[in-house]
């Protein structure tokens, strides 16, 4: 099931959730954000790897096969998303506890928006509706391990969905064109709506 195990570590509030959530995108159509299916993988990979290749966001090698890629974003402990516009899968995001046990009340997630469709509000959408999925499977806040400082676009955009700059990794991130770059931890609590 590409939409991860059941979440055994926070409490699932509501048991039927729908399948599929339209949202209308700023400066797009409406966007259908839905669970993840088997027909998705070729989507899902073409996304992991025009985001991953450049080298300039993610830890992932550039080169990574598609066998690992989606080993790693389909993994049975990860709830995978898509966001879906006329047919077409334009991003994806997963949903996971952050930590196993006395931390798995945090959540994490990863998002990654096909390169031509930037600027259209998919990761918005993708942001808006990961914290709502966040909330329903209880999770009571959401953090974000690995922030690339230089990654400008996803720092505005984590800031204005209420995430703060928690903690600076100096020099973490080797970026394939700056050198050594700093990553950033984000936080923020799900305790009060977005």
């Amino acid at each position: 099931m590409l939409a991860g195990a059941s979440n055994s570590r926070a409490t699932n509030k509501s048991s039927s959730a729908p399948r599929s959530t339209c949202i209308d995108a700023p400066g797009s159509s409406t966007v259908a954000l839905r669970h993840a299916i088997d027909s998705d993988r070729d989507a899902i990979w073409e996304i992991f790897r025009a985001v991953v290749a450049p080298g300039d966001t993610y830890a992932f090698d550039p080169h990574i096969s598609r066998e690992d890629a989606l080993a790693y974003w389909l993994h049975a402990a990860n709830r995978c998303y898509v966001a879906e516009h006329d047919g077409k899968v334009l991003g994806t995001y997963i949903l996971r506890a952050n930590q196993v046990g006395l931390g798995a009340h945090v959540a994490n997630a990863a998002f990654m928006v096909a390169p031509g469709a930037r600027g259209l509000g998919i990761g918005r959408s993708m942001g808006d509706h990961c914290l709502v999925e966040a909330r329903r499977q209880g999770f009571r806040a959401m953090q974000f391990n690995f922030v690339v400082s230089t990654n400008d676009a996803a720092i505005r955009l984590w800031q204005r969905l209420g995430f703060e700059i928690v903690g600076t990794l100096p020099g973490a991130f080797r970026h394939s064109r700056k050198g050594y770059v700093d990553a950033y931890v984000m936080f923020r609590s799900l305790a009060h709506a977005a």
